[in-house]
């Protein structure tokens, strides 16, 4: 392969997981609805959850491709399968379920072709 693609294939996944996970984060604005101080914290881990899930597994799939390669692709088959057996969501909840998807899916792949270069 030529030397771009490699670089190419090595820093796409570790970037636009970094991205994704600030996607995930800027959600958390919703936490700030004026409710009290434990409410608000509450509120912003939960929704921060998925955020700090997949920022502890980018930090473990920088070393060990394979769990990259696992973990976002697990990350966005639930939300595959909600997209594909429920066509009865409105389309704002159906484009939010791809939204979330396709990246984790495409982190996924990335990382599985990086994985699959090196051997």
């Amino acid at each position: 392969m030529p030397k771009k693609i490699n670089k190419f294939v090595y820093w796409a996944p570790r970037i636009l997981s970094i991205l994704f996970i600030l996607l995930l984060g800027s959600f958390s604005t919703e936490a700030f609805n004026g409710g009290g101080f434990w409410q608000t914290l509450e509120t912003l881990l939960m929704i921060n959850f998925p955020s700090l899930v997949l920022l502890a597994i980018w930090l473990i799939s920088w070393k060990n491709k394979t769990a990259g390669v696992i973990a976002f692709a697990l990350a966005g088959l639930p939300f595959i399968a909600l997209w594909l057996i429920s066509p009865s969501f409105e389309w704002a909840v159906r484009s939010w379920l791809l939204l979330i998807s396709i990246p984790a899916l495409l982190i996924g792949i990335l990382s599985l072709v990086n994985r699959l270069k090196k051997k």
